[in-house]
């Protein structure tokens, strides 16, 4: 099993074989914006109320497999 330190390594490697400027600064921005993902985000309202619909539908057992799911998806665009 690879550890953390060899798969930053290895990057670490393959970004000092990188020339291409352009693509630097791309992998810099993804890097920089990925790595803010402990910002707090501010739900709106409406996201606040589906969630808690949400979390109703699970509590009463309202759920639906992901492959029933599919399969009814399937047969309402077969029906277009």
């Amino acid at each position: 099993m690879t550890t953390v330190d060899d798969i930053r390594n290895g990057l670490i490697e393959k970004i000092l074989s990188i020339r291409n400027k352009d693509f630097l600064v791309a992998l810099d921005k993804l890097i920089t914006s990925s790595s803010s993902e402990s910002d707090i985000i501010e739900l709106t309202d409406e996201q606040k109320i589906m969630l808690e619909m949400s979390e109703q539908d699970i509590k009463n057992g309202k759920l639906i497999s992901q492959e029933a799911m599919d399969k009814r998806n399937l047969e309402w665009l077969n029906a277009m």
